[in-house]
């Protein structure tokens, strides 16, 4: 088995990815009338792969998570980040987003925002997120999620 590693996605991997945006949502229980309305949020296009800010880990050519970063003059936002959940536990998530915030830095910013799954709240806090507020879902009516930042220490 070879070492795992973070490479930038590629624009033909976008069908891939969005699949495995979907099963990683699926892991933890949601049901399937949830997850049918999550599926155009968790669609990953060509473009978002092909920008430079989507990453993805990777084992024996196997894709086993990804993340996006966007950015804009209000800043920058951790638009995803999805492990398979053949991988969840051993790392992936971690590497993507320290690679994910590393970048970030790079480029000038201060901190990242995101709006994260419920589920997922305590997985940033312990790489030093802060709750800000709430969003509403992007996919089902009535649904807040918790909106965090990432502050970025050189």
């Amino acid at each position: 088995m070879s070492e795992v590693r973070v490479r930038e996605a590629r624009p033909e991997e976008h069908e891939e990815i969005s699949a495995l945006a979907l099963r990683s949502k699926g892991h933890w229980g949601y049901s399937a009338e949830f997850l049918e309305a999550c599926r155009a949020e968790l669609t990953i296009d060509a473009t978002d792969c092909g920008s430079g800010l989507m990453w993805v880990v990777e084992q024996d050519a196997r894709v086993l998570g990804f993340s996006l970063l966007k950015v804009d003059s209000a800043g920058a936002e951790l638009s995803a980040l999805f492990v398979d959940p053949s991988a969840i536990g051993t790392g992936c998530g971690r590497i993507l987003l320290e690679h994910t915030l590393r970048a970030a830095r790079v480029a000038g910013f201060t901190h990242v925002e995101l709006d994260a799954d419920p589920g997922a709240e305590s997985f940033y806090l312990h790489f030093g997120a802060r709750r800000i507020g709430s969003s509403p879902s992007g996919s089902v009516p009535g649904r807040e999620l918790p909106r965090l930042a990432i502050a970025l220490t050189t």
